[in-house]
């Protein structure tokens, strides 16, 4: 592709996604993280429902009034997003594939981030890392940020989550909101009890970091069309499978693995408490996130 077409689908992605965050995400962000710490910013008389606990009393005996002591949050935050760019992320049966959704979902998180002042880092890797930006801010890391999510090309075509985020927790010492985007496929079963690997790993950072998955979904994955005869390949391992979809029995058993699958994941995020939203290439996102959003600034 052209730099020229390079930097268009850029902008187009700028100019939408910067829209949705003013007409739909504003406030929702800053609402939904919290920074650090209080740090004091000044000593001001006290007035008529100010709360009679951060009175100064020293300060109060010498002016004979009272005085309160003022607070203000330290706000600077920094976002990482981390995305999954293995091969299975290039799937797409609508407009949008997987990888081209995981774009514009990161857009909108860094365009809120950038509005309120926060750096924003990424990380993309498959089945190794493959490609890291340090977190800072302004409009151009911002762009070259979407522009690698966009058209980075990975070496490895697999999926290993463990050994991302192993690296998020050794570069980033402060904890960190991170945004963990991937369609959650690769070739091991997903084992939904306390000790899988997938949700003992996520886990994990989520000690250290505010962790937040959205996992990509695309409709062909769950629900199989009767076509007829169709040869399909697993995008990671190279694997081809031929599959008669005019076979009502083969279609609904591809619809309960997928089913099952499913289930397996969301009852593994459940029960280690993580933060976790779908979004498919189909329809919208944006409801599913303002109310993560919602959700978590109901916590606080």
């Amino acid at each position: 592709m052209k730099p020229s077409d390079i930097l268009k689908k850029v902008r187009h992605v700028e100019i939408r996604t910067r829209q949705l965050v003013t007409d739909a995400l504003s406030g929702a962000y800053h609402s939904s993280f919290k920074g650090r710490g209080m740090d004091f910013e000044e000593v001001r008389e006290y007035a008529i429902g100010d709360d009679v606990r951060s009175i100064d009393w020293n300060v109060s005996a010498k002016m004979d009034k009272p005085f309160i002591k003022v607070y203000r949050e330290e706000r600077e935050l920094t976002l990482m997003l981390l995305i999954d760019l293995s091969a299975s992320g290039i799937f797409g049966s609508v407009e949008q594939s997987k990888r081209e959704r995981a774009a514009e979902i990161a857009s909108v998180l860094a365009f809120s981030a950038t509005r309120n002042n926060d750096k924003v880092g990424l990380l993309l890797y498959t089945d190794d890392v493959e490609h890291y930006i340090p977190p800072k801010k302004g409009r151009r890391h911002i762009l070259r940020v979407i522009r690698d999510i966009l058209f980075f090309e990975p070496k490895g075509r697999g999926t290993d989550h463990k050994t991302a985020l192993d690296y998020l927790n050794r570069v980033q010492g402060r904890k960190s909101v991170v945004f963990l985007i991937s369609d959650f496929i690769d070739s091991r079963p997903l084992n939904a009890g306390d000790d899988a690997p997938l949700f003992s790993t996520l886990a994990l950072t989520n000690q250290r970091h505010d962790l937040i998955s959205i996992a990509l979904t695309d409709p062909r994955e769950s629900v199989l069309p009767n076509v007829g005869l169709i040869t399909l390949e697993d995008a990671e391992t190279g694997e081809m499978v031929e599959l008669d979809t005019g076979s009502r029995s083969i279609r609904e058993r591809y619809n309960k693995l997928a089913a099952k699958r499913q289930a397996s994941f969301q009852t593994g995020m459940r029960r280690k408490g993580l933060d976790w939203i779908q979004a498919s290439t189909e329809g919208p996102y944006l409801p599913a996130l303002r109310q993560l959003f919602a959700r978590r600034a109901g916590r606080f």
